[in-house]
Protein backbone atom coordinates (compact mmCIF):
# COMPACT_ATOMS: atom_id res chain seq x y z
CA UNK A 1 0.00 0.00 0.00
CA UNK A 2 0.92 3.80 -0.73
CA UNK A 3 1.59 5.76 1.47
CA UNK A 4 -0.70 9.06 -0.46
CA UNK A 5 -3.24 10.76 1.00
CA UNK A 6 -6.98 9.05 -0.52
CA UNK A 7 -7.52 12.09 -2.79
CA UNK A 8 -3.64 11.64 -4.39
CA UNK A 9 -4.61 7.66 -4.11
CA UNK A 10 -7.78 8.74 -5.79
CA UNK A 11 -6.29 10.36 -9.09
CA UNK A 12 -3.00 8.34 -9.25
CA UNK A 13 -5.56 4.93 -9.20
CA UNK A 14 -8.30 6.21 -12.03
CA UNK A 15 -7.91 5.91 -15.80
CA UNK A 16 -10.23 7.44 -18.03
CA UNK A 17 -11.61 6.34 -21.20
CA UNK A 18 -13.37 6.99 -24.34
CA UNK A 19 -16.09 4.99 -24.89
CA UNK A 20 -17.26 3.43 -28.10
CA UNK A 21 -20.41 1.57 -29.28
CA UNK A 22 -19.78 -1.38 -32.05
CA UNK A 23 -22.27 -3.46 -33.24
CA UNK A 24 -24.61 -2.56 -30.18
CA UNK A 25 -21.33 -3.58 -27.45
CA UNK A 26 -19.46 -0.93 -25.43
CA UNK A 27 -15.74 -0.50 -25.54
CA UNK A 28 -13.82 1.59 -24.21
CA UNK A 29 -10.00 3.02 -25.58
CA UNK A 30 -7.76 4.97 -22.90
CA UNK A 31 -8.23 8.42 -23.28
CA UNK A 32 -4.42 8.89 -23.62
CA UNK A 33 -4.32 6.83 -26.46
CA UNK A 34 -7.34 9.19 -28.73
CA UNK A 35 -5.82 11.86 -30.81
CA UNK A 36 -9.07 12.52 -32.82
CA UNK A 37 -12.72 11.57 -32.88
CA UNK A 38 -13.69 12.89 -36.42
CA UNK A 39 -16.42 11.81 -39.26
CA UNK A 40 -14.47 9.59 -41.83
CA UNK A 41 -15.33 11.31 -45.37
CA UNK A 42 -13.98 10.08 -48.49
CA UNK A 43 -12.15 6.96 -47.81
CA UNK A 44 -10.01 5.56 -50.61
CA UNK A 45 -10.06 1.78 -51.07
CA UNK A 46 -6.38 0.41 -50.98
CA UNK A 47 -6.28 -2.86 -53.22
CA UNK A 48 -5.05 -5.94 -51.55
CA UNK A 49 -5.34 -4.80 -48.22
CA UNK A 50 -6.61 -6.79 -45.60
CA UNK A 51 -10.53 -7.19 -45.48
CA UNK A 52 -10.50 -4.76 -42.24
CA UNK A 53 -8.69 -1.87 -43.27
CA UNK A 54 -11.71 0.71 -44.86
CA UNK A 55 -8.41 2.45 -47.09
CA UNK A 56 -6.85 5.64 -45.99
CA UNK A 57 -8.14 9.17 -45.49
CA UNK A 58 -6.79 12.10 -45.43
CA UNK A 59 -6.98 13.72 -41.98
CA UNK A 60 -5.69 17.56 -41.78
CA UNK A 61 -3.12 16.61 -44.14
CA UNK A 62 -2.16 13.53 -42.93
CA UNK A 63 -2.38 9.94 -44.34
CA UNK A 64 -4.32 7.89 -42.21
CA UNK A 65 -5.22 4.36 -42.34
CA UNK A 66 -8.83 3.50 -41.69
CA UNK A 67 -9.69 0.31 -39.85
CA UNK A 68 -13.59 -1.06 -39.97
CA UNK A 69 -13.80 -2.38 -36.74
CA UNK A 70 -17.40 -4.28 -37.11
CA UNK A 71 -14.99 -6.17 -40.04
CA UNK A 72 -11.79 -6.06 -37.54
CA UNK A 73 -14.73 -7.77 -35.08
CA UNK A 74 -16.48 -10.45 -37.57
CA UNK A 75 -19.01 -8.40 -36.96
CA UNK A 76 -21.84 -7.57 -39.73
CA UNK A 77 -22.04 -5.01 -42.04
CA UNK A 78 -23.37 -1.80 -40.88
CA UNK A 79 -26.46 -0.29 -42.36
CA UNK A 80 -25.19 1.99 -45.54
CA UNK A 81 -27.21 4.70 -44.30
CA UNK A 82 -26.19 4.70 -41.13
CA UNK A 83 -23.77 7.37 -39.65
CA UNK A 84 -19.77 6.45 -38.53
CA UNK A 85 -17.80 7.70 -36.98
CA UNK A 86 -13.75 7.69 -35.98
CA UNK A 87 -11.36 7.36 -33.64
CA UNK A 88 -7.76 8.65 -34.29
CA UNK A 89 -5.09 6.78 -32.99
CA UNK A 90 -1.22 6.26 -33.34
CA UNK A 91 0.13 2.62 -33.03
CA UNK A 92 4.15 2.28 -33.89
CA UNK A 93 4.86 6.11 -35.47
CA UNK A 94 1.61 5.10 -37.79
CA UNK A 95 -2.20 7.38 -37.68
CA UNK A 96 -4.73 4.96 -37.89
CA UNK A 97 -8.61 5.60 -37.96
CA UNK A 98 -10.83 3.49 -35.81
CA UNK A 99 -14.49 3.49 -37.63
CA UNK A 100 -16.87 2.89 -35.16
CA UNK A 101 -20.67 3.18 -34.70
CA UNK A 102 -20.93 6.20 -31.91
CA UNK A 103 -18.86 7.35 -29.45
CA UNK A 104 -20.24 7.91 -25.90
CA UNK A 105 -18.51 9.59 -22.99
CA UNK A 106 -15.57 9.78 -21.40
CA UNK A 107 -15.57 7.86 -17.91
CA UNK A 108 -12.78 7.79 -15.20
CA UNK A 109 -13.16 4.36 -13.73
CA UNK A 110 -11.08 3.31 -11.01
CA UNK A 111 -8.25 0.70 -11.80
CA UNK A 112 -9.22 -1.66 -9.01
CA UNK A 113 -12.80 -1.81 -10.72
CA UNK A 114 -10.99 -3.53 -14.02
CA UNK A 115 -11.01 -6.83 -14.50
CA UNK A 116 -9.82 -9.98 -16.48
CA UNK A 117 -11.48 -10.91 -19.27
CA UNK A 118 -14.33 -13.19 -18.47
CA UNK A 119 -13.73 -17.06 -19.35
CA UNK A 120 -17.20 -16.86 -21.88
CA UNK A 121 -15.76 -13.65 -23.57
CA UNK A 122 -16.29 -14.12 -27.86
CA UNK A 123 -12.71 -15.06 -28.54
CA UNK A 124 -12.45 -12.26 -31.22
CA UNK A 125 -13.64 -9.79 -28.62
CA UNK A 126 -10.96 -11.36 -26.10
CA UNK A 127 -8.33 -11.59 -28.16
CA UNK A 128 -7.77 -7.35 -28.45
CA UNK A 129 -9.14 -6.73 -24.99
CA UNK A 130 -6.92 -5.72 -22.06
CA UNK A 131 -9.93 -6.30 -19.52
CA UNK A 132 -13.16 -4.89 -18.58
CA UNK A 133 -15.43 -3.08 -16.30
CA UNK A 134 -18.68 -3.82 -15.15
CA UNK A 135 -21.02 -1.02 -15.28
CA UNK A 136 -24.76 -0.85 -14.16
CA UNK A 137 -25.31 -4.37 -15.70
CA UNK A 138 -23.01 -3.76 -18.96
CA UNK A 139 -19.86 -5.05 -19.57
CA UNK A 140 -17.19 -2.23 -21.07
CA UNK A 141 -14.36 -4.18 -23.10
CA UNK A 142 -11.14 -2.27 -22.85
CA UNK A 143 -9.23 -2.29 -26.52
CA UNK A 144 -5.78 -3.32 -26.07
CA UNK A 145 -4.28 -0.75 -29.10
CA UNK A 146 -1.09 -3.17 -29.45
CA UNK A 147 -3.19 -6.63 -28.92
CA UNK A 148 -5.94 -5.03 -31.80
CA UNK A 149 -2.47 -4.96 -34.22
CA UNK A 150 -1.08 -7.19 -33.14
CA UNK A 151 -3.55 -9.64 -33.90
CA UNK A 152 -4.60 -7.94 -36.60
CA UNK A 153 -1.46 -8.08 -38.92
CA UNK A 154 -0.21 -11.55 -37.24
CA UNK A 155 -1.38 -13.79 -40.40
CA UNK A 156 0.12 -11.31 -43.05
CA UNK A 157 3.34 -11.25 -41.17
CA UNK A 158 3.44 -14.84 -41.05
CA UNK A 159 2.19 -15.41 -44.67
Amino acid sequence: MRHNDNLAAGIDDTIQYVTVIIGGQLFGLPISQVHDVFVPESVTRVPLAAPEVAGVLNLRGRIVTAIDMRKRLHLPARDANAQVMAVGIEHKGESYGLVIDQVGEVLRLSNDSMEPNPSNLDKRWAEISGGVHRLDGKLMIILDVTRLFGAMFEPMAAA
